[in-house]
C-alpha cells in the first residue's frame, strides 16, 4: 500500500460523532453574531459608497465572504443536532462553499494589510496611489483564485455514497485533504498570507512611529499598534490551529489529533464573527454612520474620556 493510499485512508477514518452540542452552540453563536454584524457592515458600506476608501472596498468583499461562509452553518447545526443524514453531494458542496469563503477571507485580509502598508509607508507615491485604485480588480482576482483553485480538485474527486461519505460534516473534507491540496493550502493559503501580514505590520508600525505626525502626537500611535496587533492575533488564533493540524493529520493520524482537527475547524469559523469587530468597527466610515462614539460614551466607565482620545486614525482608513 502506497503512502498516499495510507494517507487517504487515515483521513477517511478521521470522523467525529454526529450529535455534538458543543458544535451546535458555537456554530449557532457564530451564525447569529456574524449574520447581524456583517449584514450591518454591508448596509453601512453600500450606503457610504461615495466616500468609500480603497480599504473599504476590501472590507466590503470581506464582509460578503464571511456572510456567505456563515450561511452554510445552519445545515451544520442541523446535522450536529442529530437529525437524519444529508446527501454526501450536498455535504461536499456546502463544505466547499465554506472553505472557498474562508480562504477568500484570508486573501482579502492579506490584501488589506498590504494596502494599508503601502498607504502608510509611501503616502506621497503616485504609483502607489494609482495601484490602490485597482482594489476592485484585486478583489475580483481573489474570488477567481479561491473558486478556480477549489473547483478542479472537487470536480476531479469522485464522491461515492459510502458510509464514510455519509458521515457528512463529521468527516474530513474529501477535496481539501488530498496530498497536493494540503501542500498548496499550507503554502499559498496560509504561509504566504501570514508572512505578508507580519512583514506589512512590521513596516507599517515602524513607518507610523517614525512619522512627523506621530512625533507631534497628532495621531494615537500606541492605539494603532494595538489595532495592528489585535488583527494579527485574531488571524493567528483562528487560522493557525487548523492549518497546523491539517499538516500533521495525514502523517500522524490518531483519534486525539483527529478530534482536535475538527475543533480547529470550528475555531477557524469564529473569524467570521471577529472580523467585524477587528476591522469594520475601527474605520471612520463605519463609526460616523452608526455614531459609535455616542454609544461608547454611554458606557459608565467611559463617561469621562477626554476629547484628546479622538485623535485621527487616517493611516488605517485611507
Amino acid at each position: 500500500m502506497s503512502k498516499d493510499t495510507m494517507s487517504n485512508n487515515s483521513m477517511d477514518n478521521c470522523t467525529i460523532s454526529q450529535e455534538n452540542y458543543a458544535f451546535v452552540a458555537v456554530y449557532s453563536l457564530v451564525f447569529l453574531t456574524s449574520l447581524v454584524l456583517n449584514l450591518t457592515a454591508l448596509v453601512i458600506f453600500f450606503r457610504s459608497a461615495k466616500s468609500r476608501s480603497h480599504t473599504t472596498v476590501y472590507m466590503t468583499n470581506l464582509a460578503l465572504a464571511d456572510l456567505l461562509l456563515v450561511l452554510t452553518l445552519p445545515m451544520r447545526i442541523y446535522y450536529h443536532l442529530g437529525y437524519k443524514l444529508l446527501s454526501s453531494r450536498l455535504c461536499e458542496i456546502l463544505g466547499l462553499v465554506l472553505l472557498v469563503n474562508m480562504y477568500g477571507s484570508i486573501f482579502l485580509l492579506t490584501c488589506m494589510s498590504f494596502d494599508r502598508c503601502m498607504a502608510v509607508c509611501f503616502p506621497m507615491s503616485s504609483r502607489v496611489k494609482e495601484a490602490r485604485k485597482k482594489a476592485p480588480f484585486v478583489c475580483l482576482g481573489v474570488w477567481m483564485l479561491t473558486i478556480g483553485a477549489s473547483l478542479p480538485v472537487y470536480i476531479s474527486k469522485e464522491i461515492k455514497e459510502t458510509k464514510s461519505s455519509l458521515i457528512c460534516f463529521g468527516n474530513s473534507p474529501i477535496y481539501a485533504t488530498q496530498p497536493g491540496a494540503v501542500a498548496a493550502t499550507l503554502t499559498v493559503g496560509f504561509t504566504i498570507p501570514l508572512t505578508t501580514m507580519l512583514v506589512c505590520s512590521f513596516f507599517m508600525i515602524r513607518a507610523i512611529d517614525r512619522s512627523t505626525v506621530a512625533k507631534m502626537k497628532m495621531i494615537n500611535s500606541p492605539k494603532i499598534q494595538r489595532m495592528v496587533a489585535a488583527n494579527l492575533t485574531v488571524f493567528l488564533v483562528c487560522f493557525l490551529p487548523y492549518h497546523l493540524l491539517l499538516g500533521l493529520l495525514p502523517k500522524y493520524s490518531n483519534p486525539t489529533l483527529c478530534t482536535a482537527f475538527h475543533y480547529s475547524f470550528l475555531v477557524a469559523c469564529l473569524n467570521a464573527s471577529l472580523d467585524p469587530i477587528a476591522y469594520y468597527f475601527t474605520t471612520e466610515t463605519f463609526q460616523d454612520k452608526v455614531d459609535m462614539e455616542n454609544v461608547w460614551r454611554m458606557l459608565p466607565k467611559h463617561n469621562h474620556i477626554s476629547d484628546k482620545k479622538q485623535q485621527s486614525e487616517v493611516p488605517l482608513n485611507t
